[in-house]
């Protein structure tokens, strides 16, 4: 049976996708950079996600994705520009955004009652909480667990140890990992761990892209109010 729900940030409560395009395309003009273009979205996404994999794997560190990330990109796309400088105005605005999934906070709505709740994902610390914040959806969680704090990224198994610990710490019943459950967007981040940790997982497929993984992955959904059929 369920108690505790783990559930993910980016492109799963907060549309990461829906900001970066907004930046980017503010950030081009703010810079002078040309015109912005989907396509120019595609790029990034891909470089991210590789950047972020790294990371995941621990072959890259935050602070070098930071120092690097828009070098790469502006490279690839064909931009002579300083790309730190352009990091640093994209992480400015990343800090005050809160664009929401579709059904986020009706899904928050939903949970907060029935179990305990909690955040759980990679990304400084208090970048993540102001987001949350400014989202009017950090008071729905128990717990905030955030890669920075924790001192381990998903999806290191010693990230949902720590998570696990910290529930227990202020629980009278202790919580086993088949009692909680990992809702997330990533394959390799979210399910990933909650598989190697014991944790039920629940693939956020928003995009539709199918499930090419296997991981044994006890829900897949397409929809946040989906949760609703087995929670």
């Amino acid at each position: 049976m369920i108690k505790a729900v783990f559930i993910d940030i980016d492109n799963t409560l907060l549309d990461f996708d829906a900001y970066v395009r907004e930046a980017m395309k503010n950030g081009i003009k703010k810079y002078g950079l040309g015109s912005y273009e989907d396509s120019m979205y595609r790029v990034f996404e891909k470089i991210n996600t590789e950047m972020w994999m790294e990371i995941e794997q621990n072959r890259l560190t935050y602070d070098e994705l930071l120092k690097t990330r828009w070098n790469r990109i502006f490279s690839a796309l064909g931009i002579s520009f300083d790309g730190y400088t352009f990091e640093k105005y994209f992480k400015a605005c990343l800090f005050d955004s809160a664009i929401p999934v579709e059904g986020a906070i009706d899904i928050l709505d939903y949970l907060k009652n029935r179990y305990i709740l909690c955040a759980a994902s990679n990304g400084p610390y208090e970048q993540q909480l102001n987001r949350l914040k400014n989202g009017k959806m950090l008071s729905y969680f128990s717990k905030v667990f955030i890669s920075e704090k924790v001192g381990f990224s998903k999806p290191d198994k010693r990230f949902f140890d720590y998570c696990i610990k910290e529930i227990n710490a202020d629980s009278k019943d202790k919580l086993s990992p088949c009692e909680i459950i990992m809702i997330g967007d990533s394959i390799s981040s979210d399910i990933a761990g909650a598989v190697d940790s014991g944790i039920k997982a629940c693939y956020f497929d928003r995009q539709i892209k199918g499930c090419n993984s296997d991981l044994h992955i006890d829900y897949v959904i397409n929809k946040l109010e989906d949760i609703r059929l087995f929670l």
